[in-house]
This record gives C-alpha cells, structure tokens and sequence, in this order.
C-alpha cells in the first residue's frame, strides 16, 4: 500500500483529534480557545454535571449578575476555576475550598450572553467543568463602577460587613466588602479591584481562600457553606488585598 502524503497523515490525525473530542454540552463557539487559555496541554478537561452553576436564564443588570457554584457531589476538591467564554476578561475568580465546602455564591459583570463555567480540580488533577448560559443585554464590563464617581468609597474602602448563620446542615457565611471593582475596561478608569482574600475561623483555621479578577460586580457579595463538622464558628477572619496593596482586615461575629 502506498505511503499517505504528509498533508493527509496531518488531516487525519486532526479529524482523529476532533472525532474524540467531547463535545460541549452548551455549544459555544469559544469553547475551544477557553481549553487552550486556561488549562495545561496535557490536562485531563472532562464536562461533568456534578459540577453545577446556577444563574439567571436572562440577567435584568448585567453589572451582577448572580451565580452560585456547587461542586460538593465531587469527591477531594482541591480549587476551582469560574470563567465566562464572551467576556473581554473571561477570568472570573478562583477559589479553594480549604475547610469549607466547595460551593460558593457571588456576582459578577458580563458584557454579553455567555456561557459561564466553572472547572473544579480534584485531587487527582482532572479538572470538572459544567456551566449555564446567562442571557443578558450586556455592557457590564465596560461600564464605569458607581463608586468610581462618589468619594464616599475612598472612606469606606475595604469595609467589611457580614453575617452567620447556624443551620444543622452546616454553619452559613455571608461577606460584602466595599470596593469598585473597576475593570478597566471604562474610559479613563484604570483596573481597581479585589485580588485575594483569605477567611479564617477563630482558632485561625483556613475556610476558604478566593483570588478574585476584574469581572466581579462592584461591592462584592460573598456566600460560603460549611461542612456540619464546623460547629464551633463564633466568629470570621477576613484578610485579603486590592491590585493597589490595599489591605482587607476585618472580623464578623455571629
């Protein structure tokens, strides 16, 4: 049998790779260019419906849009990574769940109808991903903050209001940090916004640790849920810093 030129050898390995690749469960035509910003050549990327994202089908102020994430039906969650594929800024933030359970409620900008994903790795280094499309108007990203034309966020920058809640099936914590949480993206209005934040219990144990990026929304809201084993949380530690090194240090009681 003659040898195949070199051309068709090339074809044919490539329909070979597209034959055996998963195909995307929400159909986006970015999927591809997400595998390939975000994950390592070599890592495993498998679509996985434990890993469940929730929001809005069509989101009335594209500037928060609320999201929540669950990966607790995965077994050893290590981080997760949430992103939305039409964003100009696809990063939406990262978080480890440490002490916490691996679920986590927030808010973010989109500037268009997106997919928004998140890919939790586990132990074994397979990353999981599931998503939701979120139907919305769009500008969120490009849009100047409202802070960025008050002067009160300079006083009440990094505040930190919270609360908790006790529930039998794991203690409940609910943050809000003022900060502008500018992209950018807006005229004149350079980036501005959280980087990383770390809570921590009374006896300074890690709960949860978050990197967050520009998309999300201004004033951010964390919601975090803990495992029924955390029952003596009578207080929370929450550290962190902006872009800028400006510090977050603040304590919420019960």
């Amino acid at each position: 049998m003659p040898a195949l030129p070199r051309f068709a050898v090339i074809g044919l390995a490539l329909w070979a790779t597209l034959a055996l690749a998963e195909p995307d469960p929400l159909d986006s035509a970015r999927w591809g260019d997400m595998r390939a910003q975000l994950f390592a050549a070599e890592a495993t990327v498998v679509f996985d419906p434990r890993v469940s994202v929730t929001g809005p089908l069509t989101a009335e102020d594209s500037m928060n849009v609320p999201i929540a994430v669950d990966a607790t039906a995965l077994p050893e969650v290590v981080e997760v990574l949430v992103f939305a594929d039409f964003n100009p800024i696809t990063k939406v933030l990262a978080f480890r769940p440490k002490t916490a359970r691996p679920e986590l409620a927030f808010r973010i900008k989109l500037q268009q109808s997106s997919p928004v994903r998140a890919a939790a790795r586990t132990a074994d280094g397979v990353w999981h991903v599931g998503g939701t499309w979120v139907i919305t108007t769009g500008g969120g990203c490009t849009v100047p903050s409202t802070g960025s034309a008050s002067p009160e966020w300079q006083r009440r920058l990094n505040e930190v209001s919270g609360r908790i809640w006790s529930r039998p099936e794991g203690n409940r914590v609910r943050l809000r940090i003022i900060h502008p949480m500018d992209t950018g993206l807006a005229a004149s209005i350079p980036a501005f916004y959280i980087e990383q934040l770390a809570i921590t219990d009374g006896q300074q144990r890690v709960l949860m640790e978050i990197d967050a990026f520009e998309p999300v929304s201004e004033n951010p809201l964390f919601t975090l849920d803990l495992p029924p084993t955390v029952t003596d949380l009578a207080s929370v530690q929450i550290t962190g810093r902006d872009n800028n090194g400006n510090k977050v240090n603040a304590q919420v009681e019960r």
